[in-house]
C-alpha cells in the first residue's frame, strides 16, 4: 500500500483523480449490467421496459403557439396571448384601444 504521507500534493491529486475515474468506470459497468438484467427479465415476461439515463431528460415535443396579436405599425412586435401583456400592447390599451383591434 502506498504511504500517502510521503506524496506531494500533485501526486495525491493524481491518485485521487485515478481513483475517481476507476470508481466511475466500475459504477457505469455495474449500471449497464443491471439494466441488461432488468431488460432480460422484462422480456422473459413479454414486458417492454424503458429506462432513462441519469441526468438526461426525456425529450418533449414543444409545439409553437400561434401569434394572436400584432402591433399595427411594427409587425415585428407580436404576442401569443400567453404570459404578461407586452409593454407595447399595454401602452396602446392604456391609450383607450381595444385588444381586439390587434388580433391577427
Amino acid at each position: 500500500m502506498t504511504d500517502y504521507q510521503n506524496l506531494s500534493e500533485i501526486e495525491l491529486r493524481a491518485v485521487i483523480e485515478r481513483a475517481e475515474n476507476a470508481l466511475k468506470s466500475k459504477q457505469a459497468n455495474k449500471r449497464k449490467e443491471v439494466i441488461a438484467k432488468i431488460k432480460e427479465l422484462a422480456a422473459s415476461i413479454e414486458v417492454n421496459v424503458e429506462i432513462h439515463e441519469e441526468g438526461k431528460k426525456p425529450t418533449r415535443t414543444v409545439s409553437k403557439v400561434p401569434i394572436k396579436y400584432r402591433h399595427p405599425k411594427d409587425t415585428e412586435k407580436t404576442w401569443t396571448g400567453r404570459g404578461m401583456t407586452p409593454k407595447w400592447l399595454q401602452a396602446l390599451l392604456d391609450k383607450g384601444h381595444d385588444r381586439s383591434e390587434f388580433k391577427v
